[in-house]
């Protein structure tokens, strides 16, 4: 019972022994219980706390005192190590709550007792023999005599929070920092409220009963695993449990692990098969170590298997079946575990290599975990939170609350044809938050978020006009839509920008969505341009300029120039010509002689994963260079970019395009390039530039500049074609 079993008077059962009930015998037991249940609870509707049964616990004493193994997902939340103490489950002293035993009179102790009858056969001396093995014989017929007849698949039967446990060898501070590295991907994957990840330590893993509970064990250690911890592992696959390696020595039916010292820690090439028979090509970092078939009896392999594309095509992933209660191993050789940034990564070229595939690692990953049991399955959609007024400057606050005065309707709303902002001093549980309908606080001496500093960004927006007046929520369907009420009615001197945390339903152009994780600097900002003026004649350079005004937001900082964030026509923000970083989305409207313009903008700065961010390239650029350049906020960038994009429209409106082309190309990636139109076969041309309107033109081989227009193409930069869009 895994010391959940307290009785009265401080009572502590010190043995549980095991029996098999007859059917017969449950029967009685749930006859006499569904009897006297009535008569019970009729009294009494409120369940009294003396039957209530304990919150389930799965407690282990490591080196550090109580650390618990699994409990409630609420109450562990936000602990990385699994390792504090377990609160009122401690036993070392001070006050125990106890609770009365009713095991034949109450529903919910009989619920218990079936449970606990159930996982006791699972973990019964009678079903399990005593370890160690012997090897002589084969691991089939182990698995055989240790999965009683008729289970089937091992399954989670306490009712307790399932848990990915983790190992990674013996105590250490290394140790902890590879399960971090784990976890972290691992929560990338999984759903970590429908899952808990637990740090398995070696004692916990030799006393306490955690197959009971264990949904994926994954060993993540290149050190030897101890004969008699290995054997635990053994018994574990033997009822029908799964384990992941990553580049770990664990290994069994056959199987060896051969060293191949020149594949260590280099940048690979792998093709993996997925259990649909797909292939999955990308680039890995190698542990150095390959999957040989050892003499002697071997088990087959499943699906899953990866192998490198050299001469040799050594396996470095191979998914292992076990037994006949549905045990499986998916072992690696490949560090899907290490991010691209990883001390590990030495060079330029391979941090590139792997950035460049690490949504494929993903990929591969989220397939091995799925084929496992898991669910990999898209987190739930965040809950909507309200919007806050803000200002950047004290003196445009007062002008602003008169003219919300003037132009709010009956029940301080203003609606517009997507949704309608109602303006509240306060915003209660009971005020509804909905796509359509968002309340929008005014009282906001008290604001404070995590992911947005007012104050930071107040220092860094230095605007005559722009980004002045900030509507700022968590989370928000798209901030394209939040100012679409106000956008033809506020006065253009109090500069509009909407920014968010996270958006739900994030668009890009034309049908694409744009996925907004925490992380990524995501606004949008209102901006009007006389029809006719420099800028208002060529509208198309707006979506250039914003693009431009990111890499210079950043390019800019001291010490900062040489971070490489470049532009590609027509809207991206990329790192180098190798993979995209951020985007822009312009929707402008005509109203007589002025367009209002609203510039979606969204960029990575602090999210690593699945692709790449900013604060990547700073990482990068301090290893290679030995330096120490900080990383940046998302709140700093949108107020650097912002004042930014002023100073470059202010130029464009006095000079035209030849202002700010200069600094354009100093910053776009496609300077000589050889692109072919249409497809791979299609006739080759170079690029030549931007024309007067900003579209890209492009001069064929023995004939004319052809100017594309970016509505109708988009620039694939991996074959370098440009392609008609597809509709």
């Amino acid at each position: 019972m895994e010391d959940r079993l307290q009785m009265d008077n401080g009572l502590i059962p010190q043995k549980i022994v095991s029996v098999h009930l007859q059917a017969l015998t449950l029967k009685d037991l749930k006859d006499q219980a569904s009897n006297k249940q009535a008569q019970m609870l009729q009294p009494n509707p409120e369940p009294s706390p003396e039957i209530e049964p304990k919150q389930d616990v799965m407690e282990h004493v490591g080196r550090d005192g109580p650390k618990v193994l699994g409990e409630e997902p609420k109450q562990r939340r936000g602990s990385a190590s699994g390792s504090e103490p377990a609160g009122d489950s401690d036993r070392g002293g001070g006050s125990v709550e106890h609770y009365h035993l009713h095991l034949s009179s109450c529903h919910e102790c009989l619920e218990l007792e079936n449970s606990t009858i159930e996982s006791v056969r699972f973990a019964s001396a009678e079903n399990i023999p005593d370890l160690p093995y012997d090897y002589s014989s084969s691991l089939e017929s182990i698995a055989d005599e240790t999965c009683p007849d008729g289970e089937g698949r091992r399954v989670n039967v306490t009712g307790k929070a399932p848990n990915i446990l983790v190992y990674v060898g013996s105590d250490s501070q290394e140790a902890l920092g590879r399960f971090q590295q784990v976890r972290s991907v691992l929560a990338d994957c999984v759903d970590t409220d429908s899952y808990i990840l637990y740090h398995l330590l070696e004692e916990s893993a030799l006393g306490d009963p955690w197959p009971d509970n264990c949904l994926l064990l994954v060993i993540a250690t290149s050190e030897s695993i101890p004969e008699d911890l290995y054997q635990k592992f053994m018994a574990y696959l033997s009822q029908g449990g799964k384990v992941l390696g990553l580049s770990s020595s664990f290994t069994f039916g056959g199987f060896q692990m051969t060293s191949k010292g020149v594949l260590q820690k280099t940048v690979q090439n792998l093709v993996f098969s997925k259990s649909d028979g797909s292939e999955v090509k990308l680039n890995i970092l190698s542990s150095g170590y390959v999957y040989r078939e050892g003499p002697g009896e071997r088990l087959s392999l499943g699906k899953l298997q990866g192998h490198l594309e050299n001469e040799d095509q050594d396996r470095m992933i191979i998914q292992v079946p076990f037994g006949t209660c549905g045990g499986e191993a998916v072992l690696c050789q490949v560090h899907l575990e290490l991010p691209p940034s990883s001390a590990v990564v030495q060079t330029q070229e391979d941090f590139n290599l792997l950035k460049s595939s690490n949504i494929r690692r993903y990929e591969v990953l989220r397939e091995i975990l799925t084929t496992l049991g898991l669910s990999c399955d898209m987190k739930q959609v965040p809950a909507l939170t309200p919007l806050y007024l803000l200002a950047a400057t004290e003196e445009i606050w007062e002008p602003l609350m008169q003219w919300l005065g003037k132009h709010v309707g009956p029940e301080g709303e203003i609606k517009s044809s997507k949704l309608s902002l109602k303006f509240v001093s306060s915003c209660t549980s009971e005020i509804e938050i909905t796509p359509s309908s968002i309340p929008v606080v005014t009282d906001t001496e008290a604001f404070s978020s995590e992911n947005f500093n007012l104050e930071i960004y107040r220092q860094n927006l230095q605007t005559k006009q722009f980004g002045k007046i900030i509507l700022f929520a968590e989370v928000t369907p798209t901030t394209m839509s939040l100012l679409d009420g106000l956008m033809f009615e506020m006065p253009q001197e109090m500069g509009l920008i909407a920014i968010a945390v996270r958006q739900t339903q994030g668009k890009g152009r034309g049908r694409n969505a744009w996925l907004s994780p925490v992380g990524c600097a995501i606004s949008t900002l209102l901006i009007s341009i006389p029809l006719r003026s420099q800028l208002g004649q060529r509208i198309p350079f707006v979506q250039h300029l914003m693009s431009l005004a990111v890499v210079e937001a950043v390019r800019s900082i001291p010490e900062y120039q040489d971070i490489n964030l470049r532009v590609k026509w027509p809207n991206d923000i990329y790192y180098s010509d190798l993979m995209k970083i951020g985007g822009v989305l312009v929707n402008s409207t005509l109203m007589g002689e002025m367009f209002y313009i609203l510039i979606g903008c969204g960029f990575n700065v602090t999210n690593s994963n699945p692709t790449i961010c900013i604060n990547d390239l700073v990482a990068e650029y301090n290893k290679q260079h030995k330096a120490e350049l900080k990383p940046l906020r998302a709140d700093f960038l949108i107020a650097r970019a912002v004042t930014t994009l002023e100073r470059l429209i202010d130029t464009f409106q006095d000079q035209g395009p030849s202002g700010v082309l200069p600094l354009y190309y100093k910053y776009w990636v496609h300077s000589g390039q050889q692109v072919r139109l249409g497809s791979a076969e299609g006739p080759a041309a170079s690029i030549v530039g931007l024309d007067d309107s900003g579209f890209l033109q492009v001069h064929q081989e023995g004939g004319e500049v052809v100017t594309v227009h970016p509505d109708g193409n988009s620039f694939d930069m991996l074959r370098n074609l440009i392609l008609p869009k597809r509709q």
